[in-house]
């Protein structure tokens, strides 16, 4: 079995055909996934999706790519974390594609999560692009304990610095793409207890399903192709990936997978 451990099943294109969607994981032996909150004004809708399935849990934050964006203060965080559905902090980083200037706001939205990571002792899920530098001070500086470095698209200096910081790394359908050879080696060198799978569903879906809406199933050929770039066997993939999973979001109850 598999997990897709970061997909966003609350946004238009799977949402509307929900029913199908958690149709195909069971179908692909996808068991479980992660429903990613990004904004506060959305955030409701990620809860009650976990709460409608047992078979989906869910985070708490705010996206870095929208300065006017609602906030959650550190203590909502907190009280959220304690419910029984909310199993991690974010989608939470820093983004210096789609943001430049004065970018003092997103560090504080990223320190104020790191902040909750550390409170509520659940797993950070970090986005980073174009800012590998600053997102790893910024770990450092508020001792982060824990998370992963979500749809990893950097280089195997900064995996090396992440997983010395303790973070898991998670590989998207990007992985599978003939540009990718940055990534591909990064797959290579992360060992196999700090690996994860993940869609980020509905985007990025992997090849042969590329140009497609993304969903759930898809993370299956992520982890065929990881399996075959490392020379591991698909049952290892699916065995590793899984146990980091509920090693990182432990929260989350282990399936039984003679039972599911």
């Amino acid at each position: 079995m598999l997990i897709d451990s970061h997909c966003h099943l609350n946004f238009p294109d799977l949402v509307a055909r929900l029913p199908e969607v958690l149709a195909n994981m069971h179908d692909n032996n996808i068991r479980q996934a992660l429903a990613i909150s990004v904004s506060r004004d959305t955030y409701a809708q990620v809860q009650a999706l976990a709460d409608a399935h047992a078979n989906i849990y869910c985070t708490i934050g705010v996206h870095p790519d929208e300065e006017s964006a609602a906030e959650f203060s550190l203590e909502e965080m907190i009280q959220a974390a304690s419910l029984p559905k909310v199993v991690g902090i974010g989608e939470t980083g820093l983004d210096y594609h789609w943001c430049q200037g004065d970018l003092t706001w997103q560090h504080q939205r990223f320190r104020t999560h790191i902040q909750a990571s550390n409170a509520t002792k659940l797993p950070l899920v970090v986005h980073t692009r174009d800012a590998g530098a600053d997102t790893l001070r910024l770990l450092r500086e508020e001792r982060a304990e824990a998370g992963v470095i979500h749809c990893f698209t950097e280089d195997v200096d900064f995996a090396r610095e992440a997983l010395d910081l303790g973070f898991y790394i998670s590989f998207s359908g990007i992985l599978t793409f003939k540009n990718a050879q940055q990534i591909q080696a990064a797959a290579q060198f992360v060992p196999q207890d700090r690996i994860l799978v993940e869609t980020d569903a509905p985007y990025l879906a992997p090849v042969p399903k590329r140009g497609k809406p993304n969903e759930p199933a898809y993370v299956r050929y992520t982890a065929d192709f990881l399996a075959q770039l490392r020379g591991d066997s698909v049952a290892e993939v699916e065995r590793y990936t899984c146990d980091n999973f509920y090693r990182l979001f432990n929260k989350v109850p282990r399936i039984d997978e003679a039972a599911a």
